[in-house]
């Protein structure tokens, strides 16, 4: 029997998008995971820009200097957890659809590892200048050093939630289907 067109499956699950097969429910899971972690990756880049970054801009350089060294003791460990969490549960994702399903997994994923990147060599060799200046001294330039990390910012938290609405696109089509 074929659906008609206007409420074809775009996801990629089939009619019931398997509710009482193993492969679906082990898709649940993974989707589960993939929004937790893509969403608290988004929500914690998202609290940093909107909250921290300002923050940091409202205090003198080395107060700002000194929180932000602290902040990344802990910070590199927690976010470097949360984007490897993200990144493999969306690639198990994409893995288990098909279709725009698995076209939308593909392309938060993509966006992740471009926060992951993003990070990775961006804003982490200049927290490695930001540590070196809280105990030394500033260099001139420190404004511009520090502009460039509050863009790479801006890249890295766009990216994160640009994946998780995709990702929320992606269960939410689905769940639509399911009632």
């Amino acid at each position: 029997m074929t659906r008609p067109a206007d409420t074809a499956d775009t996801t990629g699950a089939g009619p019931d998008h398997g509710r009482h097969e193993p492969d679906g429910r082990r898709r649940r899971i993974v989707e589960a995971i993939a929004l937790l972690s893509t969403g608290l990756l988004a929500g914690a880049f998202g609290y940093g820009a909107v909250n921290l970054v300002q923050g940091f801009k409202a205090v003198p350089l080395d107060v700002r200097l000194t929180f932000h060294t602290a902040l990344m003791k802990m910070n590199g460990l927690v976010m470097q957890t949360t984007m490897g969490l993200a990144l493999v549960s969306i690639a198990v994702l994409a893995v288990l659809c098909r279709g725009v399903a698995r076209r939308l997994a593909a392309t938060a994923g993509v966006l992740v590892a471009t926060s992951f990147l993003v990070t990775r060599f961006g804003n982490v060799p200049i927290n490695a200048k930001i540590k070196v200046w809280a105990v030394t001294t500033a260099p001139p330039d420190h404004a511009a050093i520090l502009r460039r990390w509050e863009i790479f910012n801006d890249v890295r938290t766009g990216t994160a939630l640009v994946a998780f609405v995709l990702l929320l696109v992606l269960v939410t089509a689905r769940l639509g289907d399911r009632s």
